[in-house]
């Protein structure tokens, strides 16, 4: 277990049932900036190693996740241990090493059985689930290839992944040696009308492939379709760079001490660029859900690494187009396929290796996520909170899901994770029969962190029902998908459709996709997306109407908003009118609010009740809701 922080709020009882807290609980690896406060003025920025000068009245830990807790010494009676504890947590964070593997957990857990427990979502580690859900996608024309199955072809790739029928695993074999890091192409999601989405990396030009591997790699990229094309992936979007520079100066911004005057907060939100990006990501996404539903076509997705903007693409693509990704199992599945499957490298881009390429990608698809909800609140089964559950849960190491960058590393360390030693406490459970048993923990075993009231709160109660998979198409294909003519290749670059001569670079003649970015020719960006373009296709193949299902969100100036339950969590004030921002907190706020309610009900004459209140009147919040002080008792240090 990575070492962390942990404080008992007064009156806190611990979960059995939860072994841990998901608010007074930090990993040492999260605590972006630590800080002794004495008075009004005397604050001091603690650093790993550094000594304490005075003795605080309270700590403020700024979580990496934009989280913020405050810990009062006095008010708790904790004055003579505040040094003691502020140093302990100095001289821990100087001990830690965040590249160092954390080799498991250890926990005491009641009501488990010895024995395996099926995962709540597939973790796509074994044949049985690739081919379980290849078939909830109806994609008859793929199977699941095990020729990954040691690693030996990528150890980026997962075990198992989707290529065309037709396909040897020979030919896979030699046709993924021409790619960028092994990574060929796959099947991301097989769309019911039957078109199919794929992704790749990067050709690798420099090598030589022979007739039948030139074959191959055609015949997958084509997947049996006749209209195929391919999408630069990082054309338009932000590099690597761009992101983790954006989401720098976003933190910066929201921090409690931010010295951008309020005049100014607005010019300087969009200074960071971080809503550009979500503008481009979801404009990107957009048009490429109408390639893929406009008619029957093979789309692949090509980004030299396939790591990164391929899977927000690709997830956000299925977002658009398909409602079951909608639900809250489709969209964990989602994840879980798309990102943890595929090889994101979830432990360099968040910053645990040290290493220079940090990137929270991940993070500005949640973002992008939580902008479809707000503009589509009704087709969405997952909540706000469920989002912010999994923003946060990327900060906690607690299981291997985010820990790692590839599914070979994960897979090296999951026998020593997944298995950990029950713990028998005394006068709670009888000692189980056995003392480890195997438990595949992953991000979605909320209930290690959530309690049951909590989890229940990931669910959106203005969801409709109608919206459900059930309702949507039948799986045979629907009217609107119509066939594209033969042998047509296309390159999709800045809005518009650029015809190709060939699919690969090893012909005679250069394929656009082999050439260097920068030489090629664009066309001038439009203002219209794909859609507005009667869906951006050559004029004597006719429109056709939007297709059920497909969401095409808005993305210019307002319609893009600033996700403030998240980012300025550090900063009570502005919260007010958001409800807390916390799952647990806005339970506790609901229920005082109720219980009020209950109380003001008998007190309230019909006279009184009769008279029109101004709407302008503004109630004395002291008479709706008390301010609770947080109290903190003794912490503890935990390390394996």
């Amino acid at each position: 277990m990575p070492p962390r922080v942990t404080f008992q709020p007064c009156g806190w009882q611990q979960n059995q049932d939860t072994p841990f807290s998901s608010e007074y609980d930090f990993a040492l690896v999260n605590i972006g900036r630590l800080e002794a406060v004495s008075g009004l003025s005397r604050v001091q920025l603690l650093r790993p190693g550094s000594l304490l000068k005075f003795i605080p009245e309270e700590i403020m830990i700024h979580g990496r996740d934009f989280r913020l807790l405050r810990v009062g010494f006095e008010a708790a009676g904790l004055e003579p241990q505040a040094f003691q504890v502020t140093m302990a947590i100095v001289q821990a964070r100087a001990q830690s090493n965040p590249a160092q593997p954390y080799s498991g957990i250890t926990l005491s857990k009641a009501g488990q059985g010895s024995g395996s427990r099926k995962p709540p979502v597939p973790l796509m580690e074994t044949a049985e689930d690739w081919e379980t859900e290849r078939k909830k996608q109806a994609a008859r024309g793929w199977r699941v290839s095990t020729v990954n199955e040691r690693f030996d072809v990528a150890t980026s790739l997962p075990r198992y992944f989707w290529v065309p029928n037709r396909i040897l695993d020979s030919e896979v074999r030699r046709a993924f040696g021409h790619f960028h890091q092994g990574r060929g192409p796959r099947l991301s999601w097989h769309h019911p009308g039957g078109s199919d989405l794929l992704r790749c990396g990067g050709f690798y030009t420099a090598s030589d492939p022979n007739k039948e591997d030139i074959r191959a790699v055609e015949s997958m990229l084509q997947a049996g379709h006749s209209d195929v094309v391919l999408v630069d992936t990082m054309d338009e979007l932000p590099s690597l760079a761009d992101v983790q520079l954006a989401h720098l100066r976003l933190r910066a911004l929201c921090l409690p001490d931010s010295s951008v005057a309020e005049d100014k907060w607005l010019s300087a939100l969009e200074g960071t660029r971080w809503l550009d990006y979500i503008r481009a990501c979801l404009r990107k996404a957009s048009d490429i859900s109408v390639l893929v539903t406009s008619r029957v076509r093979s789309v692949i997705l090509q980004e030299r690494g396939d790591r990164d903007l391929n899977g927000l693409l690709s997830s956000l693509v299925q977002l658009l187009s398909a409602p079951e990704a909608r639900t809250l199992f489709g969209f964990q599945s989602l994840v879980q396929r798309e990102w943890v499957a595929a090889g994101h490298p979830f432990l360099t881009r968040l910053g645990g290796t040290g290493a220079s390429e940090e990137a929270p990608v991940f993070l500005l698809f949640l973002d992008c996520v939580w902008q479809l909800l707000q503009q589509f609140p009704a087709d969405f089964e997952f909540s706000e909170f469920f989002l912010l559950a999994l923003h946060d849960s990327v900060r906690v190491p607690d299981t291997l899901t985010f820990l790692r960058n590839t599914p070979w590393e994960r897979g090296k360390q999951s026998g020593q994770l997944n298995s950990y030693t029950q713990v028998y406490t005394p006068g709670y459970s009888q000692p189980p029969a056995g003392n480890s048993f195997n438990l595949q923990l992953s991000v979605w075993d909320w209930d290690l962190r959530y309690s049951n009231a909590q989890i229940l709160q990931f669910q959106n109660p203005g969801y409709d029902p109608e919206h459900c998979p059930d309702s949507w198409l039948p799986r045979p294909q629907p009217s609107f998908l119509i066939p594209g003519p033969p042998s047509s290749v296309w390159l999709f670059s800045r809005g518009a459709l650029t015809p190709l001569n060939q699919l690969c670079p090893w012909r005679d003649s250069p394929s656009l996709l082999a050439v260097s970015s920068r030489w090629l020719p664009r066309p001038a960006i439009s203002s219209e997306s794909l859609a507005d373009q009667e869906w951006g296709l050559p004029s004597h193949w006719g429109a056709c109407p939007l297709p059920p299902g497909l969401l095409l969100p808005g993305y210019l100036g307002p319609q893009i908003r600033f996700w403030k339950r998240c980012y300025l969590r550090g900063r009570p004030e502005v919260q007010m009118g958001l409800s807390s921002p916390t799952i647990s907190g806005l339970q506790d706020e609901l229920s005082h609010l109720q219980e009020l309610l209950r109380k003001w009900t008998p007190r309230i004459s019909p006279e009184v009740h009769s008279k029109k209140r101004d709407p302008h009147t503004i109630l004395n919040p002291t008479e709706i809701v008390g301010i609770l002080k947080g109290q903190f008792h003794p912490f503890w240090i935990t390390r394996c």
